[in-house]
């Protein structure tokens, strides 16, 4: 799994620096610079201890996320 921003040109999202094969199945989240989010004061902490955690690249490999996803789906 990798992560990747990119930006649309003449309809197409256009990714600097990574090479996808033909096929590579790709989930998009675009921001929407009208759209804002609400977070409680502890949600607002987790997420920023999230944050944090991800700078100091802690964590878990994608496999292991994606088996603990699928024990929900």
């Amino acid at each position: 799994m990798q992560v990747a921003t990119g930006k649309v040109i003449d309809g197409k999202v256009i990714v600097d620096g990574i090479v996808l094969p033909e096929g590579t199945v790709v989930t998009i989240f675009a921001k929407d610079a009208e759209a804002v989010v609400h977070l409680s004061p502890s949600l607002q902490s987790e997420l920023e201890e999230a944050l944090d955690e991800a700078d100091r690249e802690e964590g878990v490999s994608a496999k292991a996320l994606l088996d603990r996803l699928s024990k929900y789906g």
